[in-house]
């Protein structure tokens, strides 16, 4: 399949594929890691997540490498990237990534996973987590960090403006107004999950837990951030009643927007450090 195909279902799936899905439509994609698997995978992982409308290609730098080939000539992960279905409901791919991940550690010898997730990504894996501690599944213990990248953590302001823009029109007695209010409704379930204030899944104290956000301007970061995510959104991992991060796991990059954030060496300098500070 060719790159330009690949995106173009990435977004198609990230717009509708809810119902691709739910109707067995050929074009649904399924959960999978992207290429397959490596020959060899050694005995640490890092697990690459990929965020709405996107594939794996975002993580992709103009030399050709990304945080997960970077990880592995620094620190020697073998470096795992999930390509999935971004319009079904985020809890729905958490379950599947959680035995996905499951299904590996059963037949590959892993003593240690990092995660790495951006945008909706990073919700996926908060998900993911949440399942496998339910389950008791055997490869939550074996994750000691993760980082999210552009994760809007308190949900976006453009779904729940969305939303209320919905539920307006359908308010005016006007056909055109109903058909607009039915056109946005069709937007998947995957978008409409963003709209959510909090993520139902907190943070689990187990893991290590690393944040990367961007903003374009100063003067409207806190509405705005990166364009996508607003910084409160995209710093604030954990829902008011619990602890906060620590703040030296919590990077804000200036003048940067969201999608820059997927493949960025200020961003890499940063998962570097961590890594180098967990050692």
């Amino acid at each position: 399949m060719g790159r330009r195909l690949e995106l173009v279902l990435g977004v198609l799936n990230g717009l509708v594929g809810d119902h691709l899905h739910r109707t067995g439509n050929e074009l649904a994609t399924d959960m999978e890691l992207a290429g397959g698997r490596p020959e060899v995978i050694g005995p640490r992982v890092v697990v690459l997540v990929h965020g709405l409308m996107c594939t794996e290609s975002e993580w992709r730098m103009p030399d050709g490498s990304d945080y997960g080939s970077l990880l592995a000539r620094d620190f020697g992960y073998t470096p795992l990237y999930v390509r999935y279905n971004s319009g079904r409901p985020i809890a729905e791919n958490g379950d599947e990534l959680a035995r996905l991940l499951e299904a590996l550690v059963e037949r590959e010898h892993i003593e240690e996973i990092a995660l790495l997730g951006f945008s909706m990504g990073g919700l996926v894996i908060r998900s993911a987590c949440h399942f496998a501690a339910a389950g008791g599944m055997r490869w939550l213990p074996l994750v000691r960090r993760a980082f999210y990248v552009g994760t809007p953590h308190l949900g976006s302001p453009w779904e729940r403006a969305g939303r209320r823009l919905t539920r307006v029109l359908r308010m005016l007695p006007d056909p055109y107004a109903e058909l607009a209010a039915d056109l946005g409704d069709l937007r998947s379930r995957g978008i409409k999950d963003l709209g959510d204030p909090c993520h139902p899944f907190p943070l689990l104290p187990s893991i290590r837990h690393h944040l990367v956000a961007g903003f374009l301007d100063a003067r409207i970061a806190t509405l705005f951030g990166d364009a996508l995510v607003p910084l409160a959104s995209g710093t604030d991992g954990l829902c008011v009643d619990l602890a906060a991060i620590p703040p030296g796991h919590v990077r804000i990059l200036p003048g940067t927007a969201h999608m820059t954030l997927a493949h960025s060496p200020e961003v890499y300098a940063h998962l570097r450090a961590w890594c180098e500070e967990a050692a």
